[in-house]
């Protein structure tokens, strides 16, 4: 008996070797491992089943083809799977979670409304009305909470001040583009993060740069389509200024700060801009329409200055500003209280079943070499919990009684239920096709496009958010990918990882879903979402080559720019 269970523990735990040619050969190997993904496509964006359907479907297709396939150990598989829905229920569900609720909590307490109204009444300019309320009013709701509320709200507004329904809905698709990368509190960097084990700040910065320039190009591009060139004569400075604020301030925050404040910062900044345009065209006896004082406004607000201040306490020891101003910030102190914070409740551990049991092969790898799982149970210090202190910030400082803040966590619990099961079936999905050599069979293929790959790597991010509606599921799906092609064609895994999320956010306004919530939001007709997703499509197409374009210039002209 002894002897048998000796036997029996060193078969458990020895070492499985990933194959990358299951079939014997590159392509029908390659088009195997593609079926899950085109499954779970195909249920998005052709049977138009639910989006939770897709995502367990995939991962049941991932997993028959790891296991009967690529021969992978029926214990390594279902431990790769639940290994990724951990993930995507922590940091990532929790992020959206806890974003999702400040949202809620401002909105229950009517404090939204004031802030729907301080903006939608600083002018009466319709391609002003515009770049604030669409492109940076709508980039400050993707930051603070993303997953369609800044198309909706936004589009809503500018329809009760009286835009047509079919304009507002195309415009306010086409100005959420540059924050959706660092949406939801910088959602989706942290998803490419934990699927490809980059430095987060390297991802950051890289997708930061990737971004600007477009940042800076699309409010000029939103007045032009929106009126040609006698729209770009009246506020075409104003979209340059506005454009501006934002992209610098994205380079800024994405480069020294992190990814969780990035959206938000920067939209502040382009808001700001637009508020000191709108005084100085303000025609003499003009004011503005705005009902609340100054007072009013700053409560209103404060659910988000709370965020602001808590990112900013937890990630604190992440912000390193070039000499010599970094002796303006205390880098090291917000450290210490955060080394406190991690020293009681935070663990790290390798994923039981599988840390170390699953060897990467050449070509991925130069040598043989054991593929690590570990996972970080930090709910302290999380960004998620960040915007948790903001919700009790919050309700303290405006008396929210505890039965109303506890109904606005149980109406968060219910909306986000699905969505949550759908993060947690993607991450599965996605670390199930890392571990099992899936995503690598696709790399090599892929690898194919050669010198043009970072054109075709943002390109890739782009069919990813068109089809599933989220960089960050686009992340999870193609964001290792990038990596394992990148290496394979000596490019800059990180810049290739960081043109997934860029290239993707041009897909988001020819989702299905930002479709059917833009539609939602203005009353379109079921014709006329269809008509809104033929008008969006080549501006989509437009918007993703260029993020191909600036992602060549990057790869081969200045990669010294780029982390």
């Amino acid at each position: 008996m002894p002897e048998r269970r000796e036997k029996s523990q060193v078969r458990w735990y020895t070492m499985w070797p990933q194959t990358y040619t299951p079939l014997g050969s590159l392509i029908p190997s390659a088009l195997v491992a593609a079926l899950p993904i085109a499954v779970m496509l195909y249920l998005l964006g052709i049977a138009r089943k639910r989006a939770w359907i897709a995502g367990l479907t995939g991962c049941g297709t991932a997993l028959l083809i790891a296991l009967f396939v690529y021969r992978m150990p029926w214990n390594l598989a279902f431990n790769s799977l639940l290994y990724g829905a951990a993930y995507g229920l922590l940091p990532i569900g929790w992020i959206v979670f806890t974003a999702i609720l400040l949202y809620r909590l401002a909105v229950d307490t009517g404090k939204f409304e004031i802030i729907k109204d301080s903006i939608g009444h600083l002018t009466s300019d319709t391609y002003m009305q515009a770049l604030v309320i669409a492109f940076a009013f709508g980039a400050f709701i993707e930051g603070a909470s993303g997953f369609g509320s800044p198309v909706a709200v936004a589009a809503a507004m500018l329809v009760g001040l009286g835009m047509p329904a079919f304009e507002a809905a195309a415009i306010c698709l086409l100005a959420n583009t540059a924050p959706v990368a660092f949406g939801a509190i910088g959602t989706p960097i942290v998803g490419l993060q934990s699927v490809t084990n980059l430095p987060m700040m390297d991802l950051s910065a890289n997708v930061g740069r990737l971004c600007a320039p477009l940042a800076l190009f699309v409010p000029i591009y939103v007045i032009a389509v929106m009126g040609g060139k006698k729209a770009l004569a009246q506020a075409g400075a104003a979209a340059l200024a506005c454009g501006a604020a934002f992209a610098i301030v994205q380079f800024l925050v994405s480069s020294y700060i992190g990814p969780y404040l990035t959206a938000i910062l920067s939209s502040l900044a382009a808001m700001g801009a637009m508020v000191v345009i709108c005084i100085l065209r303000r025609k003499p006896g003009e004011h503005a329409a705005s009902r609340h004082s100054a007072g009013a406004m700053l409560l209103a607000w404060s659910p988000y200055i709370f965020l602001v201040i808590f990112v900013l306490i937890l990630n604190g020891d992440q912000i390193v500003l070039p000499k010599p101003y970094d002796v303006l910030w205390p880098a090291a102190k917000f450290g210490a209280f955060k080394a406190f914070l991690n020293n009681t409740t935070t663990s790290v551990f390798g994923w039981p079943g599988l840390h170390n049991l699953v060897q990467k092969m050449p070509p991925v790898v130069k040598a043989p070499s054991p593929y690590a799982a570990n996972y970080t149970f930090n709910p302290l210090t999380t960004s998620g919990t960040a915007a948790l202190y903001a919700v009790f910030a919050t309700a303290i400082l405006l008396r929210v009684p505890p039965r109303k803040l506890a109904n606005c966590f149980w109406q968060t619990m219910k909306q986000l239920a699905m969505p949550t099961l759908t993060i947690a079936s993607v991450l599965g999905l996605a670390y199930l096709m890392n571990y099992s050599g899936a995503t690598a069979t696709l790399g090599l293929t892929i690898a194919a496009t050669g010198a043009a790959f970072p054109f075709f790597s943002a390109i890739l991010g782009w069919i990813g958010v068109f089809l599933t509606g989220s960089d960050t599921s686009a992340n999870a799906l193609f964001g290792n990918l990038q990596v394992v092609t990148a290496n394979s064609l000596g490019f800059n895994p990180s810049l290739m990882a960081s043109a997934n999320s860029a290239g993707g956010v041009m897909g988001k306004m020819i989702s299905l879903q930002s479709i059917a919530v833009a539609g939602a939001a203005t009353g379109l007709k079921r014709a006329e979402e269809a008509q809104l997703m033929r008008f969006t499509v080549k501006h989509s197409i437009f918007l993703a080559a260029m993020t191909g374009l600036v992602t060549l210039f990057f790869a081969y002209v200045m990669p010294s720019w780029v982390r």
